[in-house]
């Protein structure tokens, strides 16, 4: 399979995302220190990306709650792991890292941020994976999104490239940046190979997303 194209899911697998995603959605913590991660006792599954890259408006779109999770009004002032329940019976943690890259946050601050990120890439145990949202206007990957990805490559986390925001170019330039994209994860180890595509805005890709996060979510 070319590792640029998404592999098809079955109506069943299709249907186990829209079920979990139909179910409870809610927030329930901001963690600022890995003393207060909650219990690592279901499946995990984490957003990461730029400051304005979209996670907000993703996980909005996943859950169908358009106030869900909230855009902070000044960019990269979050400094929280937000973490929300999703699915009946909380089947599954979602989470939404501080965003990063945005010249405003002071050096001090970038450095918190590193820190509480690598330890909890390397310490939680019920993380299934993390989606590193890329917004495809950039044409491709930006350095800050590959110390990110060098930086669970050295974590040993499995990472999945999520394109957003594609309904803003035409087909024919997203597809050059999936393709461009997928070359370089071939070289890193932790990397999925899969690129996806989504536009919160269309509801482009969302029902894909929701079924591989199901799949994620069903391995306890």
């Amino acid at each position: 399979m070319d590792a640029a194209a998404a592999p098809e899911f079955t109506e069943e697998a299709m249907e186990a995302g829209r079920l979990l995603f139909a179910g409870k959605a809610e927030f329930v913590m901001g963690v600022v220190s890995l003393s207060g991660l909650p219990p690592a006792d279901r499946s995990e599954v984490c957003f990461a990306g730029r400051s304005n890259v979209g996670k907000s408006s993703l996980i909005n779109a996943l859950t169908g709650r358009s106030k869900l999770a909230r855009s902070s009004a000044e960019p990269g002032r979050t400094r929280e792991l937000n973490y929300f329940e999703i699915g009946d019976e909380g089947r599954l943690f979602l989470v939404d890292l501080p965003g990063f890259g945005y010249a405003k946050v002071s050096k001090t601050q970038t450095a918190a941020w590193t820190k509480l990120i690598k330890s909890y890439l390397r310490g939680r145990p019920s993380l299934r994976r993390v989606f590193l949202l890329v917004d495809a206007r950039r044409g491709g990957l930006m350095d800050t999104d590959e110390e990110v990805m060098n930086l669970m490559d050295g974590a040993a986390v499995t990472y999945q490239v999520i394109l957003t925001k594609v309904d803003k170019l035409p087909k024919g330039e997203v597809e050059k940046t999936v393709t461009k994209i997928a070359e370089k994860l071939k070289k890193r180890g932790a990397a999925h190979p899969v690129v996806r595509m989504t536009s919160a805005e269309k509801g482009f890709g969302i029902p894909e997303l929701r079924a591989e996060i199901a799949a994620l979510a069903a391995l306890g």
